[in-house]
């Protein structure tokens, strides 16, 4: 084994593993520092004369080494920065058996939002993946689990929250000395702190489990829905694992200032405050479906990563696969009429578009250390994942499933798991062949492109993997589950096939003429369908017999094969073109979404101009049927239709007649109307008057900003500064990229911003190159927020806008975004090929349009 002062991909030693920390910090929140003591029991399985622990910019002093009666200090204490260890090194071999270790320490805040740093009057830790480190010298790894016993001193007056409920509460001077109740076994990366004048909820009591809610005392008020949701989710949740919840509280916070969405400590779950805290009287739907997804995301967490953790990083897909599915599951238990399976075929597009590039990686894959981890964080790991889990679960079926995961929770309770453990389980309670089945899917990269064509009763089915690159071709095959739903003289069937070879011909069941066949019913398969010209034009000729998924997939594939070079641009408009009357807010979504692109890339000058007005004019009527303004008691579904025709109508196609109906609305709700306009319109709105706003307009929404305590609301006006396109705010939009306006949390959204308006979208990414380290540096280093800023550059146009960011990346280049680099230029790569291929069919097609 390397040694860690020269090994960055270095893991700890196992013959030397954690039972329990007991750690007291002290914090100065004014300084910014920290001090602490901790003992820390170990188990020495092997004579060794070092004993190796994490530790990034911590002093360590005061070491002592206790065992058998006799105590030893370091002859040396050496950090090792490469491996971000510290080496403690003995004259003599340590004996083996129980041991303890006491260290004295001092540190400083993180200047970036890891570690324990300081968002606004809050202090925060944040350690996934391996951030604990810069807090506690410890055993940062997944796999060295132990009890954790802290106590926190800190100035009076503060709530002050960790993992356990509070069992002491002292004064000590000025300062305040709180004791929490000792964990259950975790990993490092689950222990979590908050210390700040937050308020919550009255605790509620979940079959014995305490439940509240916290915010700063300005955003109380808005915390009652994310409470709501955990008290309806967490009784469902310890059903389906079978499984109490272990962590003998639940409280839920949200930090001003947050990298991710939020993180799932044990006990202690923290949240960006958009992801928790909202009004329900003037959030949009969208908002509070994506807040009830992420509270039970992170619970599901508590068993599934919590309970039962991976070894190593190679297997983030464990937990973050598995909440994600199961999210999306409960919550579809709780709100049926949400339709929240339509929602995550919305997720999992992302990763459909991710995982056909050359760039992309398997769910499971390697990992060499922390930093790499970082880059698992991706659509891959989450949404591939979690539709690669629904499809073994409509493979194997829903009790079998979930008897296996009750298995699996059971056999490595407060345990370390991998994979295979979880396909042994699923395949003992199923008695089906998991393995098979799961490894193709979780260790291959790709997915397939199934071609279907219908010859009577026979159906030909094909499979190859699916590139976006025109010509690329690979020899993969899949076990691919293929649902078939069609329609014969006996009515509407469906039938499973297993198709495990290149090609197969399956004898459809029923009787009588075919009169129309999807390849991927309910769009559950996380695969694309190719269907030969009669059965794609039976399909587009019966659309109202599809399920919306199925009419949101038929969109999709079809957009995706034009993109690959395997189907015409020209035969994809002329199908939108039979969307005019679709009612289903889902399909409407991924119409406008396809229809965007088309307008945003692949129009210019006149065409750009005849183009919209085809969109109205497609569109227009079904906006002026609902009108703007929502009946008494009007359906979610009539609402959330209005508010995709509204995109359609004003965003895409720049209507006057729609921002001459939106601008006064805007107006009013600025001056505090709140039923000027319908919450899910807010959004569509708030963007097409601020991109045809005037000075006043601007300065209105950069002075509301910091005194807006709802945070979906605030985000919504500092994303509107980026959309105004009068040069001279673009121009101060710019700016305040580098003021306290823009958090740390939205540099990388309001980058993006920059990047999507198109009147100042030049200018920016002229001054963009020209600042480089400065935009990275107002990331703070967050990993994730490095991989946004540079998946914001793919909002680029032009082949002159490729080659630009690839020399500005390979002369500046982002060691934490390696991978969203590779994808990034791969995928505008493939904008600026298609761009170039498919404008002049465009425009002769707009040509042919009446």
């Amino acid at each position: 084994m390397a040694h860690p002062t020269e090994d960055k991909n270095f893991r700890l030693p196992t013959s030397i593993r954690p039972r329990r920390y007991a750690a007291t910090l002290t914090l100065d929140l004014d300084a910014k520092s920290f001090s602490g003591q901790q003992t820390i029991d170990l188990d020495v399985a092997a004579p060794s004369n070092e004993i190796i622990l994490h530790g990034i910019a911590l002093a360590l002093s005061d070491v002592t080494f206790r065992a058998g009666g006799q105590q030893r200090k370091p002859a040396s204490i050496q950090p090792a920065q490469a491996s971000e260890t510290v080496v403690l090194r003995f004259d003599e071999a340590l004996p083996t058996g129980a041991a303890s270790l006491d260290v004295a320490w001092t540190g400083r805040f993180t200047e970036g939002l890891r570690g324990l740093y300081q968002a606004g009057k809050v202090a925060a830790t944040q350690f996934e993946a391996a951030d604990a480190r810069r807090l506690f010298p410890c055993f940062d790894e997944p796999a060295f689990k132990a009890r954790w016993a802290l106590t926190v001193r800190v100035p009076a007056g503060l709530t002050v929250l960790g993992n356990g409920p509070v069992v002491k509460d002292t004064q000590e001077g000025n300062l305040r000395a709180v004791t929490f109740q000792e964990t259950e076994v975790l990993s490092s990366y689950l222990i979590a702190l908050v210390v700040g004048p937050l308020v919550g909820t009255d605790a509620q009591d979940v079959q014995g489990v305490p439940v509240r809610t916290w915010a700063l005392p300005e955003k109380a008020h808005l915390t009652r829905f994310g409470q709501d949701v955990a008290l309806a989710v967490l009784p469902r949740l310890q059903d389906y694992f079978g499984l109490p919840y272990a962590f003998t509280k639940l409280d839920q916070v949200g930090i001003p200032d947050f990298e991710a969405g939020a993180m799932e400590n044990a006990g202690l779950i923290t949240y960006r405050e958009v992801a928790l805290l909202l009004d329900p009287a003037t959030a949009p739907l969208s908002v509070k479906k994506r807040v009830a997804e992420v509270v039970t995301h992170e619970l599901a967490h508590q068993w599934f990563g919590n309970w039962v953790t991976m070894v190593w990083w190679d297997d983030l897909w464990l937990n973050e696969a598995f909440a994600t599915w199961m999210a999306f599951k409960i919550v579809d238990q709780w709100r049926p009429e949400w339709r929240m399976w339509l929602d995550f075929d919305a997720h999992r597009a992302s990763a459909l578009h991710l995982d056909a590039l050359k760039s992309t990686h398997p769910i499971h894959g390697e990992v060499r250390n922390a930093g790499e981890a970082g880059e698992s964080f991706d659509a891959i790991t989450y949404e591939k994942g979690g539709a690669v889990l629904r499809m073994i679960e409509g493979f194997l079926g829903e009790s079998p499933f979930r008897e296996g995961i009750r298995q699996y929770m059971r056999k490595h309770a407060r345990a370390n798991a991998v994979k295979e453990d979880l396909w042994n389980a699923l395949g003992d309670a199923a008695k089906q062949p998991v393995e098979e089945l799961a490894t193709a899917w979780v260790g291959q990269s790709g997915f397939p492109l199934v071609t279907a064509a219908l010859d009577g009763r026979g159906l030909s089915l094909s499979q190859r993997r699916f590139y976006t690159e025109p010509g690329v071709q690979s020899a993969e095959v899949w076990p691919v589950p293929v649902v078939l739903r069609y329609e014969d003289s006996t009515g509407v069937r469906e039938q499973r096939v297993l198709l495990r070879d290149a090609q197969a011909t399956v004898k459809l069941e029923g009787e009588g003429a075919v009169k129309w066949l999807t390849a991927n019913a309910g769009s559950t398969g996380f695969y694309r369908v190719a269907y030969d010209k009669p059965g794609l034009e039976k399909l587009a000729t019966n659309l109202k017999s599809l399920a919306p998924a199925e009419r949101t997939a038929l969109l999709a594939d079809q957009w995706a094969l034009v993109r690959a070079g395997q189907a015409s641009v020209a035969d994809l408009l002329d199908l939108t073109g039979r969307f005019g009357d679709e009612e289903d807010d889902s399909v409407l979504d991924e119409l406008v979404g396809r229809l965007a692109y088309i307008e945003g890339r692949l129009t210019d000058g006149e065409d750009q101009v005849r183009f919209r007005a085809w969109v109205e004019k497609l569109l227009a009527p079904g906006l002026k049927k609902l009108g703007w303004q929502s009946a008494p008691n009007e359906a979610d579904r009539v609402k959330l239709r209005r508010a995709s025709l509204v995109r359609a109508v004003g965003g895409l196609a720049r209507s006057q007649d729609a921002l001459a109906e939106a601008r006064p609305r805007v107006e009013r709700m600025l001056q505090g109307q709140r039923d000027a306009l319908e919450p899910n319109l807010l959004d569509a709105a708030v963007g097409m008057v601020a991109r045809a706003g005037d000075a006043a307009l601007f300065d209105t929404f950069l002075q509301k900003i910091p005194s807006e305590p709802d945070p979906a609301t605030q985000r919504r006006y500092l994303m509107a500064l980026t959309a105004f396109e009068a040069p001279e705010l673009t121009e101060r939009a710019r700016g305040l990229l580098y003021t306290d306006t823009v958090k740390t949390q939205d540099v990388a959204s309001f980058v993006a911003g920059l990047l999507g308006n198109r009147a100042g979208r030049d200018a920016w990414w002229a001054q963009m190159r020209t600042q480089w380290k400065d935009v990275v540096a107002r990331t703070g280093g967050a990993p994730m927020l490095l991989r946004r800023i540079v998946e914001a550059m793919g909002m680029l146009r032009t082949r002159e806008h490729l080659e630009q960011m690839q020399a500005l990346l390979k002369a500046q280049p982002i060691p934490e975004a390696q991978q969203a680099t590779a994808q990034t230029l791969e995928r505008l790569s493939q904008d600026v090929a298609l761009r170039e291929r498919c404008v002049p069919e465009v425009s002769a097609w707009l040509k042919r349009q009446p």
